[in-house]
């Protein structure tokens, strides 16, 4: 390649970059001005940076209880779905019937309905059995939500086992805990953490049943971020600090885990 296709070929991808990083460096730019700078109709470059937002987000809005409140649903609901996932996982793969590629794509096919379509009897549901407004429903919805994927990445996974191995174990004596347990689980732990760890972002950063499952005890950073739209107005600067808030703890396990990540989402690409 000629070094001006090069050239082009960088500027492109710099341009695409810095085309995705506008959004979340404009919101941390204005989770810094206040309420009515924030709401100028011409964009505020330059101007004396505050706190303000910051401070009413996490002492006057209880910041902390939502952020435990998404702690609690994101990591349970993920512990839920390896719990079942993987067994479900090496029975597809290693004790595969005629019937386990169209419970695959039924899998599968769950993630199209919309979840506007379920809600009502799901909230019916929780209403009589006294889960609305807990975690404890979020971490259950969150964990029915994401297990046709978990379920399916494992499957690719679990696939790259040599079954050889397993059967060598099986002629040893093995049972089938010991064979998932000290076989299949070591020998595929990249992927089931990458797996996880996508598993815990997808729940903490799922909107759509916080808001309309909770309301102030389960309520997660989702319902906190939205709360400060109200009738009153849009506080934008003290959104933008709320939103930052928001998607900073998950944004720093992600660059502290990337490498595990990357890891194990190309875990088995390469033979």
């Amino acid at each position: 390649m000629s070094w001006p296709a090069k050239l082009g070929l960088n500027a492109l991808a710099w341009l695409v970059c810095i085309l995705m990083f506008f959004p979340v460096f404009w919101l941390i730019l204005t989770s810094f001005k206040t309420n009515a700078l924030a709401a100028a109709e011409d964009p505020v470059f330059v101007f004396w940076p505050t706190i303000a937002g910051y401070v009413n987000a996490i002492f006057d809005n209880n910041y902390l209880h939502y952020l435990l409140n998404s702690g609690i649903t994101a990591i349970g609901s993920t512990l839920i779905c390896m719990l079942l996932a993987i067994p479900a996982a090496y029975s597809m793969v290693f004790r595969r019937s005629k019937y386990t590629d169209s419970t695959l794509l039924w899998m599968l096919s769950t993630k199209m309905l919309p979840p506007v379509g379920v809600l009502l009897p799901i909230y019916v549901v929780y209403k009589n059995i006294h889960l609305l407004d807990s975690a404890l429903g979020l971490v259950f919805i969150y964990a029915a939500m994401n297990l046709p994927i978990v379920v399916w990445l494992l499957y690719t996974y679990f696939k790259d086992v040599p079954a050889a191995i397993l059967e060598a174990a099986e002629i040893d004596g093995a049972s089938l805990f010991t064979t998932l347990s000290r076989i299949v689980v070591p020998l595929s732990l990249p992927g089931i953490l990458s797996t996880g760890l996508l598993a815990i972002v997808l729940a903490w950063n799922e909107s759509f049943w916080a808001i309309n499952l909770t309301n102030v005890h389960g309520a997660t950073l989702a319902v906190f971020v939205s709360d400060f739209k109200s009738a009153r107005g849009q506080f934008w600067a003290s959104m933008s600090a709320a939103s930052t808030l928001s998607v900073l703890p998950i944004l720093v396990a992600g660059w502290f885990t990337q490498r595990q990540l990357v890891r194990g989402l190309t875990f088995g690409a390469v033979k």
